[in-house]
């Protein structure tokens, strides 16, 4: 039997797509194409604590998901796969995640969120003056101890970008109130590639040099279909021995909302982890040459 595989709203607006009404779907359409300061959408997994916090990336798409269709056009989604993850906030459903890592790191299970943290500063031009921040910290998980700092760590929550075709077309065609689960128009797909070694690279190479000068852990959040993107990565013998802690999430789609899981803890050295980002072996040298022999051919035939 002929089936197509395509990505697709995994969840929309904080609600998984596929328990989404007609109407539903036609609503969030409608606000996905507005522009994001006018929504005023709350984001469920953003409001903790009785603080709202309102959606914040246009379109509203949480998390992609890959949907299947047969030759009877039916639309569905295949088992064991699972949501991959668009949009950071989405990681702070509940507040888990921060209350492992504080158990885990900071023997604190309800650590102080702090955010955006200037921790390289410019060199002084020639003209002196004040010299402006050039690299930030974007969260920090702070135990504090009788109005003191006990113990802090360094956050990065990475979330997946995704290439190929937007999702205008999307939400344009669920505009229409359809009554059947539509199956995705555009032909799209998770970059991992762009997410790791062009994007979460930099900021580790650059950050984590100081804060292991400092003594301090890089924690960083990835979802499952992230983390199995990346090459193999050497695990450290103890978290003591190691500057990254890899907390890597997944969800249980069988329920509504989908819920967050931790699945798996990684604490790798930062020479350890860029192996891992960077992701590819090097093809032997013979090999290499090959190809540049094919290329110096085409260029003489010119």
């Amino acid at each position: 039997m002929s089936k197509t595989r395509k990505y697709g709203i995994g969840e929309w607006y904080g609600k998984l797509f596929k328990n989404l009404s007609t109407h539903e779907r036609s609503d969030y359409a409608a606000l996905a194409q507005a522009a994001v300061k006018t929504t005023r959408k709350e984001c469920p997994f953003r409001c903790l604590s009785g603080h709202i916090f309102y959606c914040n990336k246009k379109g509203g798409v949480c998390s992609l998901i890959i949907y299947e269709k047969n030759e009877n056009d039916d639309v569905y989604i295949p088992a064991g796969v699972n949501l991959v993850t668009t949009c950071p906030n989405r990681f702070y459903q509940d507040g888990l995640i921060f209350k492992e890592i504080g158990k885990e790191l900071l023997n604190n299970e309800n650590p102080i969120i702090l955010n955006e943290f200037s921790f390289l500063m410019e060199s002084p031009g020639n003209g002196g003056g004040d010299r402006e921040a050039v690299g930030k910290i974007d969260t920090l998980l702070v135990s504090e101890k009788n109005g003191e700092i006990a113990e802090w760590c360094a956050l990065e929550m990475q979330a997946v970008y995704f290439s190929g075709e937007g999702m205008n077309t999307d939400f344009k065609l669920l505009a229409a109130a359809q009554a059947i689960l539509p199956f995705p128009t555009g032909r799209r797909h998770p970059d991992f590639r762009s997410s790791g070694p062009k994007r979460l690279m930099p900021q580790l190479q650059i950050k984590i040099p100081t804060l292991r000068r400092w003594g301090k852990k890089m924690v960083v959040v990835v979802d499952e279909e992230f983390f199995n993107s990346l090459g193999p990565m050497s695990q450290a013998n103890h978290v003591s021995n190691a500057d990254i802690a890899w907390f890597v999430v997944n969800y249980d789609i069988s329920s509504s909302p989908s819920a967050l899981r931790i699945s798996k803890k990684h604490y790798t050295t930062l020479e350890h982890a860029v192996e891992g980002l960077t992701g590819g072996i090097p093809i032997p040298l013979p090999d290499f040459e090959i190809q540049v022999k094919k290329k110096l051919a085409k260029v003489k035939r010119l």
